[in-house]
Order: structure tokens, then C-alpha cells, then sequence
């Protein structure tokens, strides 16, 4: 049964006691394509994310020419394994100015980014282009960098957004460019990427290392390049929603500490995602939290605990929230203000005090973790109901199949649809 237009959250009489699973990260599985794409040999990626994101990034590729094979994960139904041959670090080539190869690349900043750079170590033109919100996201940075390196990026209304025609033209060993993060770490993240045909060196501005850069230079220097297998571990933003749950208050008390109800199989320990460090955060500390130095996108999950706590909690450094998704900043202060959260934005910042909520008919604006967030918040504040609710599959397409399914494969929550009617999820 596919989701509801709407669909309310009923609060739950207490947390279940469950070890839960969530699906590969997307950001390491979308990492590993490119390298894959780029290696010698046969990489395999166990347990790799099966989203709308990573299928965007698989289907690309596939388009290019290269060939991945897809099997099911028979331990989360979330998940995939796929098997890359790599070819060599070549790019199949593309077509010409008049008819060039079209790379679709849906909604997903990380395939845009990282294909952007990946075709350029490519031959002829191609085409690269999304749904419309991704061509209103910023790619600037990106297309700067690259024409740095010397590369042709035409952005198709001449303000460097998608769609963009991009001339492949072969490797830049020695070359070197200095690419801004300002406004996305995937910029950077994609020249690293692509870097290891191109032969390039880059560069950033960033005053702080960014913790998903710091992501892409580990992954790459430890990837199979020859071959091999990539266990691909379980997304710690997905993960943080069920966290969350674990520390919602009991009885209204405050507390945000982890209640030890809710567990996460499989914890990441890479220290490649900065988001495995949520729980460090729970409860709420009294200090600032940064979304560039302490936590990523998982800052929004810390954000909706926020109000049910027992002091105000300042999130810093949200500019990059800005361009994502969705206006987050905006639209986190707008949602929980509808709520009656006490939030005030200044600047890149959002200070969250504790407030007595209600429910409210929550806008997702098709982001992903808008959905989720506000479904943690209606495990116990009656009346909470989501439009659009299936943009979630964008990263976690069976977040609402988790939630609603029984213990031990579950929260054993009751969804409704906008009819008041029960929702049960078709088993997947």
C-alpha cells in the first residue's frame, strides 16, 4: 500500500523495547558508485542504500555505460548489493553539442555534484540535468572549480545551475584548483572523487574541515581501487530518528537522555559520518550545536527534541541548510512555530526553547528529513499529520514501514491516512 497524502502520527502509550536496522548510508554508497565506476576490476557494495538517490546514481552510470548489477539484501529489505565493473578510471564517451548524451539525475545533489566532475575526465558532451528543484540548487562552486581545472561547464540560462552541457576532455594531472564549500561540501567532495582519474589537486576555503570531505578523503584512500568488496554501514542520519525516540521525555519531564528502549543494529564506527555522533548530543547540551562542526544533517533531529526539553538550545552555522532540500532554516522555524515551539531564526541561527506543543498539518516541502523529524514528534504530540509524506523515499523509502511495524521489526506505531483511517504497509 503505497503512502497517503496525508498521514497522521498516533502517539504512542510508551517506547517498545527493539533493536531496529536502517538502510546503508547514502553518502557512502554514492561515494562508492563513483569509485567503483573509476576502478580496476569488479567492486562489489554489500548492503548499499536503495533510494531514490542511489537509484538516480546507479541509473546514471548505467546510462553512461557502465555495468552494475543489482541483487536484493535479504537482511533489510532497504538495501541492495550491487556489483560495478569498473573501467580503469575511463569514461565512456559522450555525444556532441547538437545531441548530447542526457545524464538524468532526479533529485539528487550528491549523483549531480559527483557526476559534474566525473564527466569531465570523460570524452565529447554531455548533458546533465534533474527535476526542477534540483536546478534551482546551487552548483557555482562547482562549475568554478572546474573551469579552473580547464574544463567547459555551460550552464544552460548562464547562472551556473542545471542543466549544464559539460565537454569531457581527458585527465589534468598537476593541475590544481581551489574550490568554495560555502555553500555545498559535495563540490569539494565530487573534484576528490573524481580526482583519482583526473589526477588533479584540490583545495578548499572552508575555515573548519568539512566532516563530509573529511568523509570522501578517507573513503577514497581506503577503497578497493583494484577490486574488491565495500561493506557499506548503515546510515547514522537515518539512524538518529530512532534515537531520538529512545529519548523522547516520559510524562513530560524533560529528560532527553536515551532511555535504553531503542537501540540501532549496527551502529556506524568508521568515524566516517559525522552523524553517528548524535547520541553524543543527547540529551541536549547547554552549548551551542553547530551543523558544521558537530553534527550534519541529523542537526534537525536534534532541532525537534528541542522544544521538549528543559532549557533553550542554540543551533549555529546553519547556512547550508539554507540550500538544501528545502529552505530548512526557514522551514523548521515556520513547521515547529505551528506547533507552538518557541524558535527565533537570527541570522544562520536558530535558538529553541522549551514549549508546551500541539499538533498541527505539517508542510514537508518534499524534503526527506522535514517528514521524518515531524513523525518523531508525533510519537507524543497528539495530532500530528504530514503532507506528502512519501518524499522519504528520497533516503529511507520504508521509514514509515519501520515505524509502523510491530516489535521486533518495528516501533509498532499507528499511522492513519487523512481519512482517519488506518494505514498498514504491504510487506516490502
Amino acid at each position: 500500500m503505497s503512502l497517503p497524502e496525508i498521514l497522521e502520527i498516533v502517539p504512542w502509550s510508551g517506547p517498545p523495547t527493539v533493536v531496529v536496522t536502517v538502510p546503508g548510508s547514502k553518502s557512502i554508497t554514492n561515494r562508492a558508485l563513483v569509485l567503483a565506476a573509476l576502478a580496476d576490476g569488479r567492486t562489489r557494495l554489500q548492503s548499499a542504500l536503495w533510494s531514490d538517490d542511489t537509484q538516480v546514481m546507479v541509473a546514471a552510470l548505467q546510462q553512461l555505460g557502465f555495468s552494475i548489477q543489482v541483487e536484493p539484501d535479504v537482511g533489510d529489505a532497504g538495501n541492495r548489493h550491487l556489483t560495478v565493473q569498473g573501467k580503469g578510471g575511463s569514461v565512456p564517451s559522450g555525444g556532441t553539442t547538437a545531441a548530447p548524451t542526457e545524464i538524468f539525475v532526479g533529485l539528487a545533489g550528491t549523483a549531480a555534484r559527483f557526476l559534474a566532475a566525473l564527466l569531465c575526465v570523460g570524452s565529447g558532451v554531455y548533458r546533465l540535468h534533474g527535476g526542477p528543484p534540483m536546478h534551482a540548487r546551487p552548483q557555482a562552486g562547482l562549475f568554478v572549480a572546474l573551469r579552473q581545472l580547464g574544463y567547459r561547464v555551460e550552464s544552460e540560462k548562464d547562472d551556473d545551475h542545471l542543466p549544464a552541457l559539460i565537454y569531457g576532455d581527458g585527465t589534468r594531472v598537476g593541475a590544481s584548483a581551489t574550490v568554495s564549500t560555502a555553500e555545498s561540501s559535495q563540490f569539494a567532495s565530487a573534484l576528490i572523487l573524481a580526482a583519482q582519474t583526473g589526477g588533479w589537486q584540490i583545495d578548499t576555503e572552508d575555515d573548519h574541515p568539512s566532516p563530509y570531505v573529511e568523509m570522501t578523503r578517507q573513503q577514497t584512500a581506503t577503497f578497493p581501487h583494484n577490486g574488491g568488496t565495500l561493506v557499506v554501514e548503515p546510515d547514522a542520519s537515518g539512524g538518529s530518528y530512532f534515537w531520538a525516540a529512545d529519548a523522547l521525555p516520559i510524562n513530560g519531564d524533560g529528560d532527553l537522555g536515551l532511555k535504553g528502549n531503542i537501540q540501532v543494529a549496527n551502529w556506524p564506527t568508521s568515524g566516517w559520518q559525522i552523524d553517528a555522533e548524535f547520541t553524543r548530543y543527547l540529551p541536549l547540551p547547554a552549548h551551542p550545536v553547530s551543523r558544521q562542526q558537530h553534527l550534519g544533517d541529523s542537526i534537525m533531529t536534534a532541532m525537534i527534541l528541542a522544544p521538549l526539553g528543559r532549557q533553550s538550545v542554540l543551533f549555529t552555522e546553519l547556512a547550508r541548510l539554507r540550500v538544501q532540500e528545502c529552505e530548512r532554516v526557514q522551514a523548521m522555524r515556520v513547521e515547529l512555530g505551528k506547533c507552538g515551539a518557541e524558535i527565533v531564526e537570527e541570522g544562520d541561527t536558530l535558538r529553541i526553547s522549551p514549549s508546551a506543543l500541539h499538533g498541527a498539518t505539517i508542510d514537508t516541502y518534499d524534503d526527506h528529513r522535514m517528514a521524518m523529524c515531524f513523525a518523531i514528534l508525533g510519537l507524543i504530540v497528539p495530532g500530528m499529520r504530514l503532507r506528502d509524506p512519501s518524499c522519504v523515499a528520497k533516503t529511507f523509502p520504508l521509514f514509515f514501514h519501520k515505524l509502523a511495524a510491530p516489535p521486533p521489526h518495528g516501533l509498532g506505531v499507528v499511522l492513519l491516512d487523512g481519512a482517519g483511517k488506518p494505514w498498514t504497509p504491504e510487506q516490502p
